[in-house]
């Protein structure tokens, strides 16, 4: 064995617990959102122009999306980019 190699079996335990509660809190609301415009997940990845599964995983809150992302979510779902973070104070 290699030392100083950390081996991760999954890599979603480089996700800190309360990052995983601000991602799957984000995830909710961005679900929220785009159920309250009536869109379909499909929808709004066309809108938005951000992939069908790369929405599925940000609503589950699977992976942390970047500030480019997020920007075209908002642009998708016809909203000020501040709005996507309107939860945080709930």
């Amino acid at each position: 064995m290699i030392r100083g190699i950390l081996r991760i079996n999954n890599p979603l335990q480089l996700i800190y617990t309360k990052d995983k509660e601000y991602l799957t809190k984000f995830g909710q609301h961005l679900k929220k959102m785009r159920e309250e415009r009536n869109m379909s997940q499909e929808q709004l990845a066309n809108m938005a122009e951000v992939s069908l599964p790369q929405i599925t995983r940000i609503e589950r809150g699977v992976i942390n999306p970047t500030i480019c992302t997020i920007k075209s979510l908002s642009v998708g779902l016809g909203v000020e980019m501040s709005f996507m973070f309107d939860f945080e104070n709930k």
